[in-house]
């Protein structure tokens, strides 16, 4: 393959891999606005139900998201009273976010079938192309990481 061949294929694959994004997201984040959340909202949720307390100093790198969008999503789900403010008992500077008792109900509730439509979306591949695919998207993510 030549060199103008290569570079027209990676530009096809970031193309493929765009749209494909575009598509799954779409779709899982129907069900998410339906819930009564936004992405970012669902997302934070999503951390502290798995992950337990995170300071809120970390939560924007952890879910992809300027630190400056945190405060704002954090008091909408407290206004929500889906999750709560801890402040650190050694040191004042940090603050925590923990999910609430209403936040840890609201998840238990909607996780399964968020699991679920993810699942389904992704059923158009075998257990084995699914593999395949996460192998293959995790190097490239890796490997892009390294050159930073």
């Amino acid at each position: 393959m030549s060199h103008m061949d290569e570079r027209k294929q990676s530009l096809k694959l970031f193309i493929v891999l765009s749209r494909a994004y575009k598509v799954l997201n779409e779709q899982v984040n129907e069900y998410i606005y339906e819930s009564g959340l936004n992405p970012t909202e669902f997302a934070v949720l999503e951390l502290l139900y798995h992950k337990g307390p995170q300071p809120l100093q970390q939560i924007g790198s952890k879910i992809l998201l300027a630190s400056g969008s945190i405060t704002y999503v954090v008091d909408k789900l407290e206004k929500k009273s889906l999750l709560k403010r801890v402040a650190h008992p050694a040191d004042r500077r940090v603050t925590y976010a923990e999910i609430s008792e209403e936040g840890k109900h609201f998840i238990d509730r909607i996780f399964p079938q968020h699991e679920e439509n993810i699942h389904q979306l992704m059923q158009t591949l075998s257990e084995e192309e699914q593999q395949t695919a996460i192998e293959l998207l995790r190097k490239l993510g890796l490997s892009i990481r390294d050159l930073s």
